[in-house]
């Protein structure tokens, strides 16, 4: 069951949610009556893809995938290559298994994606697209698969597409796979049926992608609001959120609060306006925010004034990531979630490269030391020397992002690491053989 959509914090223009919240549209009718396909129509019949691909960099549109790539400067990238074959790829794969925000857009919106998707391909002249959903999302990819019917029905895109002139294929891929098919270049390997490992980089898909052609890889957010920067313009889209990541982008709230679901809000937005507002969190419970996910970071109740942007957020020791945010109280041990989080994307890792396929394991190990009482009192500074080889090798975010609950955890919350390590206390009750704080060992 998908997680409700959840009204905003402040009053600001919906981009990627096109209103209030309810069903999902009900099908082209009414998805044109909202405003859907009158941004392809006008790039396609007023700008040429260069005025197309301007218009996405004066707007200050960046990746929603977590790395915040400026658009503009992809698309462009992309266009400019020699080959005469270019493919698009919408990653709408959403890694982190408990996360619902990619799932929830596609199937609130198809018709937002699958636009954008259009005027990306005419942008980067692609006569190829591919929306690449993980396979239990079968919902959203049933929707957007209607949705493209719908849109070839209506002689939008489509082989025979009556609006261009021009053929335009979009294509729905449910992929099977671990958390590290959520990195593009892997993702590409997957929908090539290779083994899901990362490549390196450059050169970057952009210039060698999919079957080695110039593909632009974009996550299915940052496509969906494609269609209303057209709309609307450039300037109307920079002026939301803050001026070095402008727009909006959808967040999961969850744990310890009183309305879990999704929400859309502006890039910039105080972690604490989002949990306090829509979410309807109680601050007096809070012990910490894991942000973005298994590979995000621990912040504490002080670092809630932290502004929800992929810089500030690398500031912090955390990362946007699958943009989830997971409220927790005082009945969790992080030292105990860190190290179950560690353990995780050690299992999902592809096992590439030595610094990741033996790092993450060796951090794991060590996370279960600190929870079992058998910690040594240098564990905690072969982490941070663990944590800083694996960074400085990694060939992908999941590499990369391995060490952050531990690092994070250890930053933020020394005490409680120092009761596991020094006292073999577990202040949460959680950890086993370790007493429970105030009782005899």
């Amino acid at each position: 069951m998908s997680l409700p959509i959840l009204a905003g914090a402040r009053d600001w223009p919906s981009v990627l949610l096109g209103g209030a919240a309810g069903e999902p549209q009900a099908g082209i009718e009414a998805a044109e009556a909202d405003g859907a396909w009158q941004a392809y129509g006008t790039a396609i019949s007023r700008l040429t893809p260069d005025a197309v691909i301007s218009v996405i960099s004066e707007s200050g549109l960046r990746g929603r995938g977590g790395a915040g790539y400026p658009a503009g400067s992809k698309w462009r990238d992309c266009a400019t290559q020699r080959e005469r074959q270019r493919y698009v790829v919408a990653n709408g794969f959403e890694a982190d298994p408990g996360a619902q925000v990619d799932r929830a857009l596609m199937e609130r919106q198809p018709h937002a994606l699958v636009e954008g998707v259009a005027i990306a391909a005419w942008a980067v002249r692609a006569d190829t697209a591919i929306i690449a959903v993980r396979a239990s999302a079968g919902r959203a990819a049933a929707r957007l698969r209607e949705a493209i019917a719908e849109a070839e029905s209506r002689g939008h895109i489509g082989l025979e597409a009556t609006q261009t002139g021009r053929p335009l294929r979009i294509d729905v891929r449910e992929i099977s796979g671990s958390f590290v098919v959520g990195e593009e270049t892997v993702l590409l390997r997957a929908l090539e049926n290779r083994r899901a490992q990362p490549d390196q980089r450059p050169p970057y898909p952009s210039r060698q992608g999919l079957w080695g052609k110039p593909t632009l890889v974009s996550n299915v957010k940052t496509l969906a609001a494609v269609p209303w920067i057209l709309r609307h313009g450039a300037a109307a889209y920079a002026s939301l959120g803050q001026p070095e990541t402008p727009g909006t982008t959808l967040v999961q709230l969850g744990g310890v609060i009183r309305k879990p679901g999704v929400v859309e809000v502006p890039l910039g937005t105080t972690i604490g306006e989002i949990l306090d507002g829509p979410g309807g969190f109680v601050q007096g419970k809070l012990k910490a925010v894991l942000v973005g996910g298994p590979s995000g970071g621990f912040l504490p109740p002080e670092a809630l004034d932290t502004p929800l942007s992929s810089s500030a957020l690398a500031g912090a020791g955390a990362l946007l990531g699958s943009s989830t945010l997971l409220a927790l109280d005082g009945s969790t041990c992080l030292v105990d979630l860190a190290t179950l989080m560690t353990r995780y994307l050690s299992d999902q890792a592809c096992g590439k490269t030595i610094p990741c396929r033996i790092g993450s394991r060796r951090l794991a190990e060590l996370g279960g030391t600190l929870c079992s009482g058998h910690a040594r009192p240098t564990d905690e500074a072969l982490i941070g020397d663990l944590a800083a080889d694996m960074r400085a090798a990694a060939l992908c975010g999941l590499e990369a992002g391995t060490p952050n609950p531990l690092i994070t955890g250890m930053r933020y919350f020394a005490a409680e690491f120092e009761d596991h390590v020094r006292r073999g206390q577990c202040p949460a009750g959680v950890c086993h053989p370790i007493a429970v704080a105030g009782s005899a060992r």
